[in-house]
């Protein structure tokens, strides 16, 4: 009795070592897949740009005429308002030629009204006959000659009376001196250009931005679109824009065509300063509360072991299938095909066509199914998808195939081994009845 048991015992302990060398570690090891979630949100598509900022309306001061700083009344940050004096230069010369200049003009007043009492004279004896025509000619000449002189020392002292107004510069803007480029004692020369003493920005409670965009993408910037911009100075901090205008004129730079968009910021606590730099989005469009999906997803490839499965999979699921819904699947099969299906039936989504697109999952019965999806706007990472057949939210779809080598998984991936769910470990494929 007691060698009956013991042979039974080492019969089992031998069937068992024969079921687990020949059926459970021969088996193929089952695929395992990488997955991503599918999500609701918002989904924003942007142009990234960088720009400078301005003010709205900059205004250089400068002085028309030549001359040592005198005087300096305001310096950087004053705020200063329109007509307000800013500085004055020496007067000294300036004041000498008004005098010069009123000197000529009373001289040339007293030749001219002496000629016009000699030519008065001159008329009476010319009516008389008392002079020749020649001589009175003459008169009359001197006269009109000297009227021309009169009237040009008279220009003389009106330039040289405002050459001495342009000796006190004034605010032509309100606003505030964001740069002063002399100092007191300095002297300025004015020659065919005004040198600048002063820059003034009219008001730095609003700015503007001059972004420049490429031309590739410059056909998707509309004026009144919304932007958002940061600066080094606050980078936890976003800023809200808008733009206003897109210029015309192009910039070469490096062969790279580029367009300035000029983008108004609000800057009501003045923190944004000229000629800061920013980096500036354009919200080209957007979706609200929408089904997204990652990229991944749709760049997934299925191997050929996977869609000879699937199409097993079909194909049991059409044998108690209507002839009329056979039909229908394989007319539907065979344009999948022509529009690029792997291996004449199913499409695995690579070309990211709108419209044209597909999902990989499992489902509740542990069998690998494929969703047609048509998608709509995506922004690189996300993309929106407009229809697709069971794609609920909080769904997981594959992205991946896991090798099997392979300890570890990029971080917030999820692992699915079909095996652990209960699959036919007996699947010659490696892809049986685990999907």
């Amino acid at each position: 009795m007691k060698k009956k048991l013991i042979i039974s015992f080492v019969a089992v302990i031998g069937l068992a070592i024969l079921v687990y060398f020949f059926f459970i570690k021969g088996s193929p090891e089952k695929t395992k897949f990488s997955y991503v979630n599918v999500s609701r949100g918002n989904l924003n598509v942007l142009i990234s740009s960088s720009g400078t900022l301005q003010a709205i309306k900059t205004v250089d001061v400068g002085t028309q005429v030549s001359g040592k700083i005198a005087q300096l009344f305001v310096d950087f940050n004053s705020e200063v308002r329109r007509g307000q004096l800013l500085a004055v230069l020496d007067t000294v010369v300036l004041a000498a030629s008004v005098k010069d200049a009123q000197a000529n003009l009373d001289k040339a007043s007293a030749q001219y009204n002496q000629a016009v009492a000699v030519h008065e004279r001159n008329k009476k004896l010319f009516d008389k006959n008392f002079m020749n025509e020649v001589d009175f000619i003459a008169s009359k000449t001197n006269v009109e000659t000297l009227l021309a002189s009169l009237k040009s020392a008279k220009t003389a002292l009106e330039r040289a009376k405002l050459n001495l107004g342009y000796a006190y510069i004034y605010a032509p803007i309100s606003g505030t001196i964001i740069n002063r480029a002399v100092e007191q004692g300095q002297t300025v020369a004015a020659s065919l250009s005004a040198p600048t003493i002063f820059t003034i920005a009219e008001d730095l409670s609003s700015m503007r931005i001059l972004a420049s965009v490429d031309e590739s993408d410059i056909g998707q910037i509309k004026v009144g679109q919304k932007a958002k911009f940061t600066v080094q100075a606050f980078p936890s901090r976003t800023f809200d824009g808008e733009v206003i205008q897109i210029r015309l004129n192009p910039n070469v730079v490096s062969n790279v065509v580029n367009y300035t968009v000029v983008v108004k910021a609000d800057n009501g606590d003045k923190v944004l300063l000229p000629g800061m730099t920013a980096t500036v989005d354009f919200y080209v469009d957007y979706r609200e509360n929408v089904l997204l999906v990652p990229n991944a997803a749709l760049r997934f490839q299925p191997t050929d072991a996977m869609m000879e499965e699937f199409r097993k999979n079909i194909e049991k699921e059409m044998a108690n299938m209507p002839d009329s819904l056979k039909n229908k699947w394989r007319g539907t099969s065979q344009e999948r095909s022509q529009s690029g299906g792997r291996n004449g039936s199913f499409g695995n989504g690579t070309g990211r066509k709108r419209g044209n697109n597909r999902l990989w999952y499992i489902d509740e019965n542990n069998k690998l199914k494929m969703s047609p999806l048509q998608i709509g706007l995506t922004d690189g990472k996300n993309t929106e998808i407009i229809r697709g057949r069971n794609i609920k939210e909080g769904m997981q779809v594959i992205s991946g195939i896991i090798d099997n080598q392979t300890t570890s998984t990029s971080s917030g991936t999820n692992v699915f081994n079909p095996t652990q769910q209960g699959g036919n470990r007996n699947g010659g494929s490696g892809f049986g009845r685990g999907f």
